[in-house]
């Protein structure tokens, strides 16, 4: 594995704590650069599309490095941890590209399916189509939080379907354990994220019956008011799961990492509020995957001080090292 050293992270003094870290950094993104990439479009076997970001540097050329990366539940293109890493690696001349999973940010209106923790399919035929475009460039595949637990998914529910050409990988605060991230979700205070995530979804299925005349509306029993009656009336039996348990369970990455066989990095945090940290405390990974659990940083926050660098750029500059090792 790429030898990195990974300093403490040193929350900032105003942020102490795993929910402030997680609210700064999902609603409070400072300014992100203007969007600039180039929107290619890939189809998929079952007649959805997916919106994918090109940001290539001038400088780059043929096999000069490539990233590939996801978003995590309710996100986009333009989440600004994606915005601010995609930036960071374009400076040092690495292409990157920001997958829309289905019927997110460009890709709305795209795909009928949802996507889910499980779809690794989708991030496999991504990954092929960036090789054709970059034949010769090596490969890394970042995902953030859901993003994270489907790439350590496709790494390791089969490591002979992995494409040469992806030489590392990295899993940012990924629910691993699905289900105890989720059922976690209905205690206080977390029972606020779960609300959010639900208003967000709903959103997205009314726009959605809004633009796509041949849309299909779920038929709830009752307006979900919790992410798990929302997996369980949609998302699972959507994506082709008997409910939300059957879902969790066939989905989540814990079970598959022991097969990984890509030099992948893991990172996560103490303090956590969405994800229970019991679950990486009890994973035992091979020696290929390095596993850190930051003492602080929340949720995708990460917001720093000291360490040399901006507040923001604590997580983006251990990013950046996975992939050019100093």
């Amino acid at each position: 594995m790429p030898p990195i050293t990974i300093p403490p992270f040193r929350s900032h003094w105003a942020l102490a704590g795993g929910h402030r870290q997680t609210l700064a950094g999902a609603f409070f993104p400072g300014r992100l650069p203007d969007e600039r990439a180039v929107i290619r479009h890939i189809p998929l076997p079952d007649g959805d599309t997916l919106a994918v970001h090109d940001d290539c540097p001038l400088d780059w050329t043929n096999a000069d490095p490539v990233v590939v990366m996801l978003h995590g539940l309710a996100g986009c293109h333009r989440s600004s941890y994606l915005v601010r890493m995609a930036a960071l690696l374009n400076e040092c001349g690495i292409r990157t590209f920001r997958l829309d999973l289905r019927g997110c940010g460009a890709g709305f209106g795209l795909a009928l399916k949802p996507y889910n923790a499980g779809c690794s399919d989708d991030v496999l035929a991504v990954l092929r189509a960036v090789i054709e475009w970059c034949p010769n460039s090596p490969i890394s595949l970042f995902g953030f939080s859901l993003g994270g637990n489907i790439v350590l998914k496709l790494l390791g529910e089969t490591p002979e379907r992995v494409p040469s050409e992806l030489v590392r990988a990295a899993a940012i605060n990924p629910p691993i354990d699905l289900a105890s991230c989720t059922y976690g979700l209905s205690r206080w205070p977390q029972r606020h994220y779960d609300a959010y995530f639900v208003r967000q979804l709903l959103q997205r299925l009314r726009e959605l019956q809004q633009q796509r005349t041949d849309f299909v509306p779920p038929a709830f029993a009752r307006t979900p008011r919790r992410l798990v009656e929302f997996d369980d009336q949609y998302t699972a039996p959507r994506s082709g799961y008997r409910n939300a348990d059957d879902y969790y369970q066939q989905c989540s990455s814990e079970q598959f990492i022991p097969a990984i066989r890509l030099p992948t990095l893991i990172l996560t945090s103490r303090n956590d509020p969405l994800i229970p940290i019991a679950s990486f405390e009890r994973l035992s990974p091979p020696a290929n995957v390095r596993l850190h659990i930051a003492e602080g940083g929340g949720h995708l926050g990460y917001l720093a001080t000291g360490n040399g660098e901006r507040s923001r750029d604590w997580l983006q500059t251990q990013l950046r090292d996975w992939v050019l090792p100093q």
